[in-house]
Protein backbone atom coordinates (compact mmCIF):
# COMPACT_ATOMS: atom_id res chain seq x y z
CA UNK A 1 0.00 0.00 0.00
CA UNK A 2 0.87 3.41 -0.87
CA UNK A 3 2.04 5.84 2.76
CA UNK A 4 -0.90 7.94 1.85
CA UNK A 5 -3.62 4.90 1.43
CA UNK A 6 -2.26 3.10 4.64
CA UNK A 7 -2.54 6.48 6.53
CA UNK A 8 -6.17 7.05 5.36
CA UNK A 9 -6.73 3.17 5.92
CA UNK A 10 -5.09 3.81 9.55
CA UNK A 11 -7.30 6.62 10.26
CA UNK A 12 -10.14 5.26 9.15
CA UNK A 13 -9.61 2.18 11.27
CA UNK A 14 -8.88 4.73 14.92
CA UNK A 15 -12.11 6.37 13.70
CA UNK A 16 -14.08 3.82 13.22
CA UNK A 17 -12.71 1.36 16.60
CA UNK A 18 -13.35 4.86 18.86
CA UNK A 19 -16.75 5.34 17.78
CA UNK A 20 -17.64 1.65 18.32
CA UNK A 21 -16.14 2.12 21.82
CA UNK A 22 -17.80 5.72 22.56
CA UNK A 23 -20.80 3.85 21.40
CA UNK A 24 -20.73 0.39 23.29
CA UNK A 25 -18.30 1.26 26.72
CA UNK A 26 -21.30 2.32 29.05
CA UNK A 27 -22.99 -1.62 27.79
CA UNK A 28 -20.01 -3.58 28.09
CA UNK A 29 -19.77 -6.09 31.64
CA UNK A 30 -15.92 -6.48 30.65
CA UNK A 31 -12.90 -4.62 28.91
CA UNK A 32 -13.46 -8.12 26.85
CA UNK A 33 -16.02 -6.99 25.32
CA UNK A 34 -14.25 -4.10 23.70
CA UNK A 35 -10.79 -5.72 22.92
CA UNK A 36 -11.50 -6.08 19.47
CA UNK A 37 -12.09 -2.52 18.82
CA UNK A 38 -8.98 -1.19 21.37
CA UNK A 39 -7.12 -3.80 19.49
CA UNK A 40 -8.20 -2.06 15.87
CA UNK A 41 -7.21 1.23 17.34
CA UNK A 42 -3.79 0.62 17.87
CA UNK A 43 -3.46 -1.14 14.84
CA UNK A 44 -4.43 1.93 13.01
CA UNK A 45 -2.48 4.11 15.16
CA UNK A 46 0.31 2.01 13.81
CA UNK A 47 -0.58 1.93 10.43
CA UNK A 48 -0.59 5.83 10.84
CA UNK A 49 2.95 5.82 12.46
CA UNK A 50 4.14 3.50 9.77
CA UNK A 51 2.85 5.52 6.49
CA UNK A 52 4.45 8.51 8.15
CA UNK A 53 7.86 7.02 8.27
CA UNK A 54 7.81 5.18 5.15
CA UNK A 55 6.85 8.67 3.60
CA UNK A 56 9.70 10.11 5.25
CA UNK A 57 11.81 7.32 4.38
CA UNK A 58 11.04 7.04 0.33
CA UNK A 59 10.08 10.47 -0.59
CA UNK A 60 11.80 13.16 -2.53
CA UNK A 61 12.90 16.41 -0.62
CA UNK A 62 10.34 18.25 -2.12
CA UNK A 63 7.71 16.26 -1.40
CA UNK A 64 9.02 14.85 1.83
CA UNK A 65 9.23 18.62 3.30
CA UNK A 66 6.46 19.96 0.83
CA UNK A 67 3.94 21.41 3.20
CA UNK A 68 0.87 19.76 2.64
CA UNK A 69 2.13 16.38 3.49
CA UNK A 70 3.91 17.76 6.72
CA UNK A 71 0.89 19.19 7.27
CA UNK A 72 -1.00 16.05 6.72
CA UNK A 73 1.45 14.00 8.52
CA UNK A 74 1.76 15.88 11.55
CA UNK A 75 -2.37 16.45 11.81
CA UNK A 76 -3.14 12.31 11.42
CA UNK A 77 -0.20 11.61 14.10
CA UNK A 78 -2.41 14.23 16.44
CA UNK A 79 -5.51 13.53 15.60
CA UNK A 80 -4.71 9.65 16.31
CA UNK A 81 -3.16 10.43 19.77
CA UNK A 82 -5.50 12.81 20.58
CA UNK A 83 -8.54 9.49 19.87
CA UNK A 84 -6.59 6.91 22.02
CA UNK A 85 -6.10 9.49 25.05
CA UNK A 86 -9.80 9.75 24.50
CA UNK A 87 -10.27 6.21 24.87
CA UNK A 88 -8.25 5.83 27.50
CA UNK A 89 -9.90 7.92 29.74
CA UNK A 90 -13.29 6.25 29.17
CA UNK A 91 -11.48 2.85 29.92
CA UNK A 92 -10.56 4.41 32.57
CA UNK A 93 -13.97 5.91 33.97
CA UNK A 94 -15.87 2.87 32.86
CA UNK A 95 -13.45 0.45 34.51
CA UNK A 96 -11.18 2.25 36.91
CA UNK A 97 -8.42 4.34 37.18
CA UNK A 98 -5.20 2.51 35.71
CA UNK A 99 -6.74 0.31 33.61
CA UNK A 100 -5.55 2.05 30.44
CA UNK A 101 -2.18 1.97 31.64
CA UNK A 102 -2.37 -1.72 32.28
CA UNK A 103 -3.22 -2.28 28.98
CA UNK A 104 -0.77 -0.42 27.41
CA UNK A 105 1.81 -2.20 29.33
CA UNK A 106 0.76 -6.06 29.02
CA UNK A 107 0.14 -5.05 25.28
CA UNK A 108 3.90 -3.81 25.47
CA UNK A 109 4.88 -6.60 27.00
CA UNK A 110 3.30 -9.14 24.60
CA UNK A 111 4.39 -7.50 21.55
CA UNK A 112 7.91 -7.55 23.24
CA UNK A 113 7.71 -10.99 23.79
CA UNK A 114 6.83 -11.56 20.37
CA UNK A 115 9.95 -9.63 18.97
CA UNK A 116 11.95 -12.21 21.36
CA UNK A 117 10.65 -15.34 20.41
CA UNK A 118 10.90 -14.06 16.29
CA UNK A 119 14.31 -13.24 16.75
CA UNK A 120 14.59 -16.70 19.24
CA UNK A 121 12.86 -18.83 15.96
CA UNK A 122 15.29 -16.56 13.25
CA UNK A 123 18.54 -17.88 15.67
CA UNK A 124 17.07 -21.33 15.88
CA UNK A 125 16.65 -21.30 11.73
CA UNK A 126 20.37 -19.87 11.06
CA UNK A 127 21.07 -22.46 13.48
CA UNK A 128 20.12 -25.59 11.85
CA UNK A 129 20.89 -24.03 8.73
CA UNK A 130 24.28 -23.78 9.49
CA UNK A 131 24.19 -27.35 11.29
CA UNK A 132 22.45 -28.62 7.92
CA UNK A 133 25.64 -27.00 5.85
CA UNK A 134 28.39 -28.63 7.99
CA UNK A 135 26.26 -32.22 7.96
CA UNK A 136 26.52 -31.78 4.19
CA UNK A 137 30.10 -30.72 4.28
CA UNK A 138 31.03 -33.52 6.35
CA UNK A 139 28.98 -36.03 4.14
CA UNK A 140 30.86 -34.67 0.86
CA UNK A 141 34.25 -34.93 2.71
CA UNK A 142 33.38 -38.48 3.67
CA UNK A 143 32.49 -39.25 -0.12
CA UNK A 144 35.61 -37.40 -1.76
CA UNK A 145 37.60 -39.29 0.98
CA UNK A 146 35.70 -42.56 0.31
CA UNK A 147 36.30 -42.29 -3.59
CA UNK A 148 39.88 -41.53 -3.09
CA UNK A 149 40.17 -44.61 -1.15
CA UNK A 150 38.29 -46.60 -3.18
CA UNK A 151 40.24 -45.38 -6.19
CA UNK A 152 43.48 -46.26 -4.84
CA UNK A 153 42.54 -49.55 -4.11
CA UNK A 154 41.51 -50.11 -7.40
CA UNK A 155 44.10 -48.59 -8.76
CA UNK A 156 46.45 -50.84 -6.65
CA UNK A 157 44.48 -54.20 -7.69
CA UNK A 158 45.20 -53.54 -11.27
CA UNK A 159 48.27 -52.95 -10.42
CA UNK A 160 48.71 -56.01 -8.85
CA UNK A 161 46.62 -57.92 -11.06
CA UNK A 162 48.89 -56.79 -13.84
CA UNK A 163 52.19 -57.48 -12.64
CA UNK A 164 50.50 -61.27 -11.85
CA UNK A 165 49.78 -61.75 -15.08
CA UNK A 166 53.61 -60.80 -15.94
CA UNK A 167 55.22 -63.12 -13.60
Amino acid sequence: MEPISTALAGIALVKQSVDFIKTHINTVQDIGQIANQIDNLFTGEKQIQQARNKKASSAGLGDQFGVDTVAREVIDAKLAAEKLQEVATMVDMRFGHGTWKGIVAERAKRLQEQREAEAAAKREALRKAREFEETIRTVATTCAILAVVIGLFITVMVSVARAANYV
